[in-house]
């Protein structure tokens, strides 16, 4: 059942990232370029927890998954912070 709520949690993630990335290329308004890639990067953060729970449970990635998320949310905080109007 874990290994199912790695997956779409992953799956969801990406799928918003990919609507984000989608308006931001049809509007050109920068905050959704911003919001898209922090989506990017939590949706590779949840592939990371499949693969370091599920796939290669000895391994551990811990600081990589926490890396990725927190480098997601830095740059939806930049974006926030420098492209809000």
């Amino acid at each position: 059942m874990e290994t199912a709520v790695y997956i779409l949690n992953s799956v969801t993630f990406g799928a918003c990232a990919g609507l984000l990335l989608r308006g931001y290329v049809r509007g050109k308004q920068r905050l959704l370029l911003w919001s898209g890639l922090c989506f990017a990067g939590l949706a590779l953060s949840n592939a990371l927890v499949f693969v370091d729970l599920v796939m290669f449970p000895d391994v551990d990635l811990y600081m990589w998954r926490l890396g990725t998320a927190a480098v997601s949310m830095l740059l939806l905080m930049y974006g926030l912070i420098w492209e809000g109007e």
